[in-house]
């Protein structure tokens, strides 16, 4: 451990930074081992209250120091993790750095395939998702909501990429996907890619809370920027038509990470309470 009086004298950034990868290191040994041995939580309490002692705190900071070097004990985990993550954030964020998702400590993102409990012909197609990040949080959501499979266009960003790793959180390697080589629409459909029944996520249809949601289909979600290929839009159109989300805001619009999460509850949410079939794979 970096001893304490050498961590005084750096410089004031060097410092802080350093205290937070001590806090984060903390935090990863906890959640590896369910615990840390007494002499690092006493350690850490003493890092905490030299932090507090030192001047430009904020007065919450200062308190979220003080407390952690008061009650930081070996006992309660989940409390114990709490405070390392919130020390090690406000400390990330006093270096000045803007925090994202790759500085969040989580667990493994190892997941058994066996406790999937997909629901049969409940497929989706992402259509041109650009951000790794939303391409993550889509196979997230798609896959605690029970889609049997997940498919990209020829243009989504790589399921594979670090950032949508990490925000899928070991979904890319539990639900079952592929790329597709080339636009479906625009072209022969290509099998097992069936041709539908399709519906979309956009603009100007059905309102959620009157749209029929099939048993089986193929859910379409487009692009950040441009939303859902022309393309793509006649054949959910000439299928099961669009489904839209009303907002009440002066801005009107959803991430389309949020709005597929939201369809997708509402999907899988209509099969369990029977109005579609509640099969399972």
């Amino acid at each position: 451990m970096f001893p304490l009086r050498k961590l005084a004298a750096l410089p004031g950034h060097q410092r802080l930074r350093k205290a937070a990868k001590i806090f984060e290191g903390a935090e990863r040994r906890l959640i590896t081992f369910g615990e840390l041995p007494a002499d690092e939580i006493e350690y850490l309490k003493g890092l905490a209250k030299q932090l507090a002692e030192q001047e430009g705190f904020k007065p919450a900071a200062v308190e979220l120091l003080s407390n952690t070097a008061e009650k930081l004990n070996l006992s309660a985990e989940s409390e114990t993790r709490r405070m390392l993550n919130s020390v090690y954030h406000l400390l990330l964020s006093e270096t000045g750095r803007t925090q994202a998702d790759w500085d969040f400590v989580n667990s493994p993102g190892i997941l058994d395939p066996s406790k999937r409990r997909p629901f049969a012909g409940m497929q989706v197609y992402l259509e041109d998702i650009r951000s790794p990040f939303n391409v993550g949080s889509m196979f997230r959501a798609a896959e605690s909501f029970g889609a049997e499979k997940l498919w990209l266009s020829p243009l989504c960003a790589d399921p594979r990429h670090k950032r949508a790793e990490r925000t899928a959180m070991g979904c890319v390697d539990v639900l079952p996907w592929e790329r597709l080589s080339h636009d479906p629409f625009s072209g022969p459909v290509e099998k097992p890619f069936t041709e539908g029944p399709f519906f979309a996520l956009e603009t100007g249809g059905t309102p959620l809370e009157n749209f029929s949601f099939p048993t089986r289909g193929i859910l379409i979600a487009g692009s950040e920027e441009l939303g859902v290929s022309p393309n793509a839009l006649a054949a959910a159109d000439a299928s099961l038509g669009r489904v839209s989300i009303s907002t009440y805001g002066a801005k009107g619009s959803l991430n389309v990470s949020v709005a597929f999460g939201i369809v997708m509850q509402a999907w899988v949410g209509s099969r369990e309470s029977g109005v579609g079939s509640g099969e399972r794979c």
